[in-house]
């Protein structure tokens, strides 16, 4: 005898998911509004200008909170939408200060957040665009994880939220601020999401919210040389190039990406880069691997290479991440490398490796998802050590 289930009653039982106002443009919020029927589309454009400051300004995530809305229509709003924050699975913080977030958006879909003092003008907070990565970059713990997907831009400025919560840094300060500083230099490739990462940095950036300026936001490639143009265009925001080689031969290897954007292209790209010039240089970004890329002889083809280009140049200490085979140039050869480019010229900072001890530098993040709670490995190595 056959038995047919009525699952009609039980898919209409499921909760519809509210749409989350924390994480759309002005525009989206606008007609997240009306759709909504909130409010009458004449008074949308005003009433998504006092959400928007409570949300962005504020950091609120209460409708109830926000005083100059009438009751009623707060009700509504708190009937319709939503202003949650991901869940934060974990919190460390390094012995330098730095703090690093693990942040559930979803089930399975994890990122890594971290927030660096004493970097820019003040603090800066490194960014994810993607969960994992497709690049394979082969130095990078991050890369190692395959690509699960992009995040949206709501995702993006959450993380931005959960720092400021954290450092009880609402309402948007505008001197004395300990973030001021974006990098997406986070979890994947940001010109592979670049229409998500653009509407975030629209939020972000905006006067009457969260307030960091165009200027104090750099966004990291490996080298997605078709973008290069609209993200300038777009964004408006600071250029830093993932080198790490001077030879297509060595970047082959370390960026894989090069294969299908060769250095030569790649120049050509970022020379065409909308508004640059001295006083919106490109970053270049050096790790600095023993014997490998690390000569006086590299120090010199890169002067060469960079010829003409405003830029800055920074020398990255490899952080070291379990199972790889590189290690770290001396740090006598990174002085030597640094000195012949700073004879050039050239501004050249060796980056103060940050975080290490939670394995939050610079290459070193990577979401719990492909990895046992750093907490449950403690517990395990608690458990499987000699008794003294």
């Amino acid at each position: 005898m056959g038995v047919t289930l009525d699952l009609s009653r039980a898919a209409g039982l499921r909760t519809p998911v509210k749409p989350n106002l924390s994480g759309l443009t002005r525009k989206g919020l606008v007609e997240a509004l009306i759709a909504a029927e909130v409010v009458r589309p004449d008074k949308a454009k005003m009433r998504a200008t006092q959400l928007w400051r409570w949300i962005h300004h504020y950091g609120l995530t209460d409708f109830d909170q926000m005083t100059d809305i009438a009751k009623e229509t707060r009700a509504q709003l708190a009937e319709a939408f939503v202003l949650n924050r991901p869940e934060v699975v974990e919190r460390q913080v390094s012995k330098d200060g730095t703090r690093k977030w693990l942040i559930r958006m979803a089930p399975g879909i994890e990122v890594e957040t971290v927030y660096i003092p004493d970097v820019g003008r003040a603090g800066a907070l490194c960014v994810s665009s993607q969960v994992g990565c497709t690049l394979n970059c082969t130095f990078c713990h991050t890369g190692t994880q395959a690509l699960v997907r992009n995040l949206t831009a709501g995702e993006i400025v959450a993380q931005v939220q959960i720092a400021r919560d954290d450092l009880e840094e609402w309402p948007s300060p505008k001197e004395d601020r300990r973030l001021s500083n974006i990098v997406f230099m986070g979890m994947g490739e940001p010109l592979y999401n670049l229409d998500h990462v653009a509407d975030a940095i629209d939020i972000i950036a905006d006067n009457e919210g969260i307030a960091i300026s165009r200027r104090r936001i750099t966004v990291s490639t490996s080298g997605v040389v078709p973008e290069l143009e609209a993200l300038g265009n777009r964004t408006q925001a600071m250029l830093a190039i993932s080198l790490h080689a001077t030879n297509d031969a060595l970047r082959d290897v370390l960026v894989p990406l090069n294969r299908k954007y060769d250095i030569a292209t790649l120049m050509a790209g970022i020379r065409a880069y909308p508004g640059l010039s001295n006083a919106r240089r490109v970053t270049f970004e050096y790790v600095m691997l023993k014997g490998v890329n690390d000569s006086p002889d590299e120090a010199r083809a890169l002067l060469r290479l960079l010829k003409g280009i405003p830029a800055k140049i920074n020398l990255i200490p490899f952080n070291p991440w379990p199972g790889t085979d590189y290690q770290c140039s001396d740090w006598k050869t990174i002085e030597t490398f640094a000195a012949i480019l700073n004879r050039a010229g050239y501004a050249s900072p060796i980056r103060t490796p940050r975080g290490r001890d939670i394995l939050a530098a610079c290459g070193q993040l990577k979401s719990e998802s492909e990895k046992l709670r750093a907490s449950a490995r403690r517990k395990l190595a608690a458990e499987d050590s000699p008794e003294t």
